[in-house]
C-alpha cells in the first residue's frame, strides 16, 4: 500500500514542522517523524481507526496534538489533511471530492 497527500495537507505538514523548528531546533523534524511514524501505522492497519467524516478516518498522532485524515482509495491511502487537534477542525472538509 502506498500514500499520497492531498496538497493542502502537504502544506500543513510543512507549516506545522517550520512552526515547531522555529520554536525549537531540532523539534520540527521530530514532529515530521511522528507524522510519517502514524502514517505507517495507517498504511500497516488502515481500518483499524473508527470511521471519521463521509468515508475519512483519523489516526492520532502519539507525541504533538495532531491528527491525520485519511482515506483509502484502492492501494492507496489518501491523507486528506494533517489536522492541529484544537485549531479549526473542519476546515480540511473541503477537500474531499
Amino acid at each position: 500500500m502506498t500514500y499520497s497527500f492531498h496538497p493542502e495537507a502537504e502544506e500543513e505538514l510543512a507549516r506545522a514542522v517550520d512552526y515547531y523548528e522555529t520554536y525549537s531546533p531540532g523539534l520540527g523534524m521530530e514532529f515530521a517523524d511522528e507524522i510519517y511514524a502514524t502514517i505507517q501505522r495507517i498504511i500497516r492497519f488502515p481500518e483499524a481507526w473508527s470511521p471519521f467524516y463521509r468515508g475519512t478516518r483519523r489516526c492520532l498522532a502519539r507525541r504533538f496534538p495532531f491528527g491525520v485524515i485519511y482515506h483509502v482509495d484502492g492501494d492507496t491511502i489518501i491523507v486528506a489533511a494533517v489536522m492541529q487537534l484544537n485549531r479549526r477542525p473542519n476546515d480540511w472538509i473541503t477537500r474531499l471530492k
